[in-house]
Protein backbone atom coordinates (compact mmCIF):
# COMPACT_ATOMS: atom_id res chain seq x y z
CA UNK A 1 0.00 0.00 0.00
CA UNK A 2 0.97 3.78 -0.86
CA UNK A 3 1.64 5.17 2.19
CA UNK A 4 1.42 8.91 2.97
CA UNK A 5 5.16 10.49 2.54
CA UNK A 6 5.20 8.63 -0.69
CA UNK A 7 2.24 10.06 -2.12
CA UNK A 8 3.56 13.64 -0.76
CA UNK A 9 6.64 12.72 -2.60
CA UNK A 10 4.82 12.42 -6.27
CA UNK A 11 5.04 15.75 -8.24
CA UNK A 12 2.89 16.93 -10.78
CA UNK A 13 4.61 19.64 -13.10
CA UNK A 14 3.02 22.04 -15.32
CA UNK A 15 4.77 24.54 -18.26
CA UNK A 16 3.90 27.99 -19.92
CA UNK A 17 5.89 27.81 -23.03
CA UNK A 18 6.99 30.74 -25.33
CA UNK A 19 9.70 31.38 -27.74
CA UNK A 20 12.74 32.71 -25.47
CA UNK A 21 11.87 30.91 -22.07
CA UNK A 22 9.83 28.34 -20.23
CA UNK A 23 8.26 28.87 -16.93
CA UNK A 24 7.57 25.95 -14.83
CA UNK A 25 5.54 24.98 -11.67
CA UNK A 26 5.83 22.32 -9.27
CA UNK A 27 2.70 20.47 -7.30
CA UNK A 28 1.88 18.14 -5.06
CA UNK A 29 -0.36 15.54 -4.65
CA UNK A 30 -2.30 17.30 -3.16
CA UNK A 31 -2.42 19.94 -5.80
CA UNK A 32 -0.37 22.53 -3.72
CA UNK A 33 2.31 24.61 -5.72
CA UNK A 34 5.61 24.05 -4.40
CA UNK A 35 7.16 26.80 -6.92
CA UNK A 36 8.14 28.14 -9.65
CA UNK A 37 11.07 28.87 -11.89
CA UNK A 38 12.18 30.35 -15.62
CA UNK A 39 14.18 28.12 -17.37
CA UNK A 40 16.12 29.77 -21.45
CA UNK A 41 14.04 27.76 -24.72
CA UNK A 42 17.16 25.40 -25.49
CA UNK A 43 18.39 22.37 -24.99
CA UNK A 44 20.42 23.63 -21.30
CA UNK A 45 17.31 24.82 -20.57
CA UNK A 46 15.12 22.21 -20.92
CA UNK A 47 17.83 20.17 -18.95
CA UNK A 48 17.77 21.98 -16.34
CA UNK A 49 14.23 22.69 -15.99
CA UNK A 50 13.53 18.82 -15.50
CA UNK A 51 16.37 18.49 -13.19
CA UNK A 52 14.71 21.09 -10.76
CA UNK A 53 11.22 19.84 -11.15
CA UNK A 54 12.99 16.41 -9.90
CA UNK A 55 14.14 18.21 -6.77
CA UNK A 56 10.82 18.01 -5.58
CA UNK A 57 10.00 14.59 -5.88
CA UNK A 58 9.16 11.74 -7.86
CA UNK A 59 7.98 12.90 -11.36
CA UNK A 60 5.19 11.56 -12.42
CA UNK A 61 3.71 14.23 -14.76
CA UNK A 62 4.01 16.94 -16.99
CA UNK A 63 1.24 19.08 -18.53
CA UNK A 64 3.27 21.52 -21.42
CA UNK A 65 0.80 24.03 -22.72
CA UNK A 66 1.35 24.31 -26.70
CA UNK A 67 3.49 20.90 -27.27
CA UNK A 68 3.45 21.08 -31.51
CA UNK A 69 4.39 25.29 -30.72
CA UNK A 70 7.09 26.66 -28.83
CA UNK A 71 6.72 23.58 -26.50
CA UNK A 72 8.00 21.25 -29.62
CA UNK A 73 11.91 21.13 -28.19
CA UNK A 74 10.69 20.29 -24.40
CA UNK A 75 8.36 18.12 -25.31
CA UNK A 76 10.76 15.67 -27.27
CA UNK A 77 13.61 16.25 -24.34
CA UNK A 78 10.59 15.09 -21.91
CA UNK A 79 10.04 12.21 -24.58
CA UNK A 80 13.46 10.65 -24.30
CA UNK A 81 14.21 11.00 -21.04
CA UNK A 82 10.75 8.85 -20.34
CA UNK A 83 8.69 11.48 -18.49
CA UNK A 84 5.07 11.02 -18.82
CA UNK A 85 3.46 14.05 -20.70
CA UNK A 86 0.27 15.82 -21.71
CA UNK A 87 -0.81 18.60 -23.33
CA UNK A 88 -2.77 21.10 -21.77
CA UNK A 89 -5.33 23.55 -23.35
CA UNK A 90 -5.42 26.79 -22.23
CA UNK A 91 -7.59 28.17 -19.23
CA UNK A 92 -10.88 29.70 -20.14
CA UNK A 93 -11.53 32.85 -20.24
CA UNK A 94 -13.82 33.10 -17.29
CA UNK A 95 -10.60 31.43 -14.86
CA UNK A 96 -8.48 34.18 -16.20
CA UNK A 97 -10.83 36.94 -15.38
CA UNK A 98 -10.36 35.32 -11.66
CA UNK A 99 -6.95 34.61 -11.82
CA UNK A 100 -5.53 37.08 -13.73
CA UNK A 101 -2.83 36.32 -16.59
CA UNK A 102 0.86 35.82 -16.31
CA UNK A 103 3.43 32.92 -16.71
CA UNK A 104 4.01 32.00 -13.23
CA UNK A 105 0.08 31.52 -13.03
CA UNK A 106 -0.39 29.95 -16.32
CA UNK A 107 2.26 27.06 -15.41
CA UNK A 108 0.70 26.93 -11.80
CA UNK A 109 -2.65 26.37 -13.61
CA UNK A 110 -0.85 23.77 -16.11
CA UNK A 111 0.38 21.76 -13.28
CA UNK A 112 -3.21 21.85 -11.49
CA UNK A 113 -4.74 20.75 -14.79
CA UNK A 114 -2.84 17.83 -15.50
CA UNK A 115 -2.82 17.10 -12.04
CA UNK A 116 -6.56 16.64 -12.59
CA UNK A 117 -6.75 15.64 -16.11
CA UNK A 118 -9.09 18.38 -17.30
CA UNK A 119 -8.67 19.67 -20.92
CA UNK A 120 -5.63 17.54 -21.29
CA UNK A 121 -4.65 15.29 -24.30
CA UNK A 122 -1.60 13.42 -25.26
CA UNK A 123 0.29 15.15 -27.26
CA UNK A 124 1.49 14.38 -30.56
CA UNK A 125 5.13 12.51 -31.53
CA UNK A 126 7.14 14.46 -33.52
CA UNK A 127 10.51 12.45 -33.88
CA UNK A 128 9.11 10.21 -37.05
CA UNK A 129 8.19 9.98 -40.45
CA UNK A 130 4.56 11.83 -39.80
CA UNK A 131 7.03 14.81 -38.55
CA UNK A 132 9.19 14.75 -41.95
CA UNK A 133 5.92 14.54 -43.65
CA UNK A 134 4.52 17.85 -42.26
CA UNK A 135 7.44 19.56 -42.73
CA UNK A 136 7.71 18.99 -46.40
CA UNK A 137 3.51 19.94 -46.49
CA UNK A 138 4.02 23.15 -44.98
CA UNK A 139 6.62 24.13 -48.11
CA UNK A 140 4.05 22.22 -50.61
CA UNK A 141 1.00 24.43 -48.84
CA UNK A 142 2.71 27.75 -49.35
CA UNK A 143 3.67 27.02 -52.76
CA UNK A 144 0.51 26.47 -53.91
CA UNK A 145 -1.00 29.31 -51.72
CA UNK A 146 1.75 31.46 -53.85
CA UNK A 147 0.63 30.14 -57.49
CA UNK A 148 -2.73 30.29 -56.79
CA UNK A 149 -1.83 34.15 -55.79
CA UNK A 150 0.42 34.91 -58.39
CA UNK A 151 -2.12 33.47 -61.57
CA UNK A 152 -4.85 36.11 -59.67
CA UNK A 153 -2.40 39.03 -59.51
CA UNK A 154 -2.35 38.24 -63.58
CA UNK A 155 -5.55 38.20 -64.13
CA UNK A 156 -6.04 41.77 -62.48
CA UNK A 157 -3.40 42.93 -64.45
CA UNK A 158 -5.13 41.93 -67.68
CA UNK A 159 -8.13 43.11 -66.41
CA UNK A 160 -6.08 46.89 -65.98
CA UNK A 161 -4.49 46.73 -69.08
CA UNK A 162 -3.75 49.04 -71.78
CA UNK A 163 -6.52 48.32 -74.53
CA UNK A 164 -4.62 46.65 -77.12
CA UNK A 165 -2.79 44.30 -74.50
CA UNK A 166 -5.78 43.66 -72.71
CA UNK A 167 -8.02 42.83 -76.35
CA UNK A 168 -4.81 40.08 -77.12
CA UNK A 169 -4.61 38.38 -73.77
CA UNK A 170 -8.00 38.48 -72.21
CA UNK A 171 -9.20 35.61 -74.38
CA UNK A 172 -6.16 33.38 -73.76
CA UNK A 173 -6.95 30.16 -71.45
CA UNK A 174 -5.17 30.08 -67.87
CA UNK A 175 -2.40 27.93 -69.83
CA UNK A 176 -1.93 29.97 -72.68
CA UNK A 177 -2.23 32.97 -71.08
CA UNK A 178 0.95 31.73 -68.70
CA UNK A 179 2.73 30.28 -71.73
CA UNK A 180 2.53 33.59 -73.70
CA UNK A 181 3.36 35.84 -70.94
CA UNK A 182 6.28 33.66 -69.49
CA UNK A 183 7.68 34.14 -73.20
CA UNK A 184 7.14 37.76 -74.18
CA UNK A 185 10.27 40.24 -74.65
CA UNK A 186 9.26 43.73 -73.87
CA UNK A 187 12.31 46.01 -73.91
CA UNK A 188 13.65 47.04 -70.20
CA UNK A 189 14.30 50.98 -71.13
CA UNK A 190 10.90 51.50 -71.86
CA UNK A 191 9.80 50.65 -68.37
CA UNK A 192 8.22 53.73 -68.02
CA UNK A 193 5.43 53.27 -70.71
CA UNK A 194 2.49 51.49 -69.23
CA UNK A 195 1.85 48.90 -71.32
CA UNK A 196 5.18 47.90 -71.36
CA UNK A 197 5.59 48.00 -67.89
CA UNK A 198 2.39 45.59 -67.74
CA UNK A 199 4.06 43.05 -69.86
CA UNK A 200 7.25 43.38 -67.72
CA UNK A 201 5.08 43.11 -65.28
CA UNK A 202 2.80 40.33 -66.43
CA UNK A 203 6.39 37.95 -67.61
CA UNK A 204 8.03 38.02 -64.31
CA UNK A 205 4.41 36.65 -62.89
CA UNK A 206 4.31 34.04 -65.23
CA UNK A 207 7.89 32.75 -64.87
CA UNK A 208 7.48 32.82 -61.09
CA UNK A 209 4.35 30.43 -61.47
CA UNK A 210 6.19 28.08 -63.48
CA UNK A 211 9.03 28.00 -60.94
CA UNK A 212 6.56 27.38 -57.85
CA UNK A 213 4.91 24.27 -60.41
CA UNK A 214 8.49 22.94 -60.72
CA UNK A 215 9.02 23.35 -56.57
CA UNK A 216 5.25 21.76 -56.48
CA UNK A 217 6.19 18.97 -58.45
CA UNK A 218 9.44 18.19 -56.69
CA UNK A 219 7.92 17.76 -53.25
CA UNK A 220 5.32 15.79 -54.24
CA UNK A 221 8.17 13.24 -55.91
CA UNK A 222 9.28 13.29 -51.87
CA UNK A 223 5.54 13.22 -50.53
CA UNK A 224 3.95 10.72 -51.88
CA UNK A 225 6.34 7.84 -51.47
CA UNK A 226 6.50 8.71 -47.71
CA UNK A 227 2.78 8.84 -47.68
CA UNK A 228 3.06 5.41 -49.02
CA UNK A 229 5.54 4.18 -46.56
CA UNK A 230 3.43 5.82 -43.45
CA UNK A 231 0.37 4.12 -44.43
CA UNK A 232 -0.74 2.26 -47.78
CA UNK A 233 -4.26 1.12 -46.32
CA UNK A 234 -4.77 4.46 -45.73
CA UNK A 235 -4.14 5.29 -49.62
CA UNK A 236 -6.16 2.42 -50.65
CA UNK A 237 -9.02 4.14 -49.88
CA UNK A 238 -11.92 4.63 -52.26
CA UNK A 239 -11.22 8.81 -52.81
CA UNK A 240 -7.95 8.96 -50.47
CA UNK A 241 -5.14 10.28 -52.90
CA UNK A 242 -1.73 11.69 -51.77
CA UNK A 243 -3.16 14.92 -50.65
CA UNK A 244 -5.40 14.46 -48.73
CA UNK A 245 -3.35 11.51 -47.16
CA UNK A 246 -0.68 13.43 -46.32
CA UNK A 247 -2.87 15.97 -44.53
CA UNK A 248 -5.22 13.03 -42.16
CA UNK A 249 -1.60 11.45 -41.68
CA UNK A 250 -0.54 15.01 -40.33
CA UNK A 251 -3.52 15.48 -38.57
CA UNK A 252 -3.55 12.51 -36.68
CA UNK A 253 0.24 12.69 -35.61
CA UNK A 254 2.90 9.69 -35.68
CA UNK A 255 0.96 8.35 -32.73
CA UNK A 256 -2.82 7.76 -33.72
CA UNK A 257 -3.44 5.91 -31.07
CA UNK A 258 -3.52 8.42 -28.65
CA UNK A 259 -7.18 9.50 -30.59
CA UNK A 260 -9.16 7.26 -27.57
CA UNK A 261 -12.22 6.28 -30.42
CA UNK A 262 -13.26 7.35 -33.91
CA UNK A 263 -15.57 9.80 -32.11
CA UNK A 264 -12.42 11.93 -31.21
CA UNK A 265 -11.21 11.36 -34.32
CA UNK A 266 -14.32 13.02 -35.61
CA UNK A 267 -14.10 15.26 -33.74
CA UNK A 268 -10.53 16.80 -34.16
CA UNK A 269 -11.38 16.59 -37.85
CA UNK A 270 -14.78 19.08 -36.76
CA UNK A 271 -16.88 16.64 -38.79
CA UNK A 272 -18.37 15.74 -35.18
CA UNK A 273 -22.19 17.24 -35.00
CA UNK A 274 -22.88 19.05 -31.88
CA UNK A 275 -26.30 18.94 -30.13
CA UNK A 276 -28.66 21.89 -29.71
CA UNK A 277 -31.52 20.63 -28.44
CA UNK A 278 -33.96 22.76 -25.31
CA UNK A 279 -37.39 21.76 -24.81
CA UNK A 280 -38.79 19.73 -27.57
CA UNK A 281 -36.09 21.19 -30.37
CA UNK A 282 -33.70 18.16 -30.97
CA UNK A 283 -31.41 18.97 -33.37
CA UNK A 284 -27.77 19.19 -33.90
CA UNK A 285 -25.75 21.91 -35.25
CA UNK A 286 -22.55 22.43 -37.55
CA UNK A 287 -19.23 22.02 -35.66
CA UNK A 288 -17.06 24.60 -36.60
CA UNK A 289 -13.73 23.51 -34.39
CA UNK A 290 -11.44 20.87 -35.02
CA UNK A 291 -8.67 21.04 -37.99
CA UNK A 292 -10.23 22.58 -40.41
CA UNK A 293 -7.47 21.27 -43.50
CA UNK A 294 -8.54 17.50 -42.37
CA UNK A 295 -12.14 18.71 -42.39
CA UNK A 296 -11.53 19.81 -46.12
CA UNK A 297 -9.33 16.36 -46.90
CA UNK A 298 -12.57 14.99 -45.44
CA UNK A 299 -14.62 16.99 -48.13
CA UNK A 300 -12.86 16.36 -51.18
CA UNK A 301 -13.04 12.78 -50.29
CA UNK A 302 -16.80 13.33 -50.06
CA UNK A 303 -16.88 14.81 -53.68
CA UNK A 304 -15.06 12.28 -54.99
CA UNK A 305 -17.36 9.24 -54.02
CA UNK A 306 -20.07 11.52 -54.99
CA UNK A 307 -18.94 11.50 -57.76
CA UNK A 308 -17.07 7.88 -58.93
CA UNK A 309 -18.89 5.61 -55.96
CA UNK A 310 -22.10 4.40 -57.30
CA UNK A 311 -23.39 3.33 -53.22
CA UNK A 312 -22.57 6.50 -52.07
CA UNK A 313 -24.32 8.19 -54.76
CA UNK A 314 -27.04 5.57 -53.76
CA UNK A 315 -27.05 6.73 -50.16
CA UNK A 316 -27.32 10.88 -51.29
CA UNK A 317 -30.40 10.08 -53.10
CA UNK A 318 -31.98 7.96 -50.32
CA UNK A 319 -31.26 10.72 -47.95
CA UNK A 320 -32.39 13.51 -50.60
CA UNK A 321 -36.02 11.57 -50.58
CA UNK A 322 -36.30 11.75 -46.98
CA UNK A 323 -36.09 15.54 -47.23
CA UNK A 324 -32.37 16.10 -46.11
CA UNK A 325 -30.56 18.87 -48.23
CA UNK A 326 -27.28 18.44 -49.84
CA UNK A 327 -25.12 19.85 -47.35
CA UNK A 328 -26.55 17.78 -44.69
CA UNK A 329 -25.87 14.84 -46.44
CA UNK A 330 -22.32 15.87 -46.95
CA UNK A 331 -21.62 16.23 -43.17
CA UNK A 332 -23.59 12.75 -42.75
CA UNK A 333 -20.63 11.33 -45.12
CA UNK A 334 -17.98 12.96 -43.80
CA UNK A 335 -18.74 11.44 -40.41
CA UNK A 336 -18.94 8.17 -41.67
CA UNK A 337 -15.88 8.75 -43.53
CA UNK A 338 -13.74 9.89 -40.47
CA UNK A 339 -15.41 6.10 -38.59
CA UNK A 340 -13.42 4.66 -42.15
CA UNK A 341 -10.15 6.93 -42.05
CA UNK A 342 -10.02 5.91 -37.76
CA UNK A 343 -9.85 2.34 -38.89
CA UNK A 344 -7.23 2.71 -40.97
CA UNK A 345 -4.97 4.61 -38.84
CA UNK A 346 -5.85 2.38 -36.27
CA UNK A 347 -6.90 -1.48 -37.40
CA UNK A 348 -9.47 -2.32 -35.33
CA UNK A 349 -8.45 -5.70 -34.10
CA UNK A 350 -11.83 -7.17 -35.12
CA UNK A 351 -13.45 -6.45 -38.65
CA UNK A 352 -15.31 -2.89 -38.43
CA UNK A 353 -19.01 -3.04 -39.40
CA UNK A 354 -18.98 -1.48 -42.65
CA UNK A 355 -20.49 2.08 -42.81
CA UNK A 356 -23.75 2.17 -45.31
CA UNK A 357 -22.51 3.98 -48.89
CA UNK A 358 -19.68 4.68 -47.86
CA UNK A 359 -17.47 1.89 -49.26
Amino acid sequence: MTTMTQQASEITGGVDTHKDTHTAAAADAAGRILGSAQFPATATGYAALLAWLRTFGNLVLVGVEGTGVYGAGLARHLTAHGVAMVEIDRPDRKTRRWQGKSDPVDAEAAARAALAARRTGIPKQRDGQVEALRALRVARRSAVSQRANTQRQMKALVVTAPETLRAALRGLSDRQLLQTCAAARPDPARAGDPATATRLALRALARRHQQLTAEIADLDTLIEPLVEAINPALLALNGVGPDVAGQLLVTAGQNPDRLRSEAAFAMLCGAAPLPASSGRTHRHRLNRGGDRHANAALYRIVLCRLRWDQRTRTYAARRTTEGMSKKEIIRCLKRYIAREIYNALNPPSTPAKTTPGTA
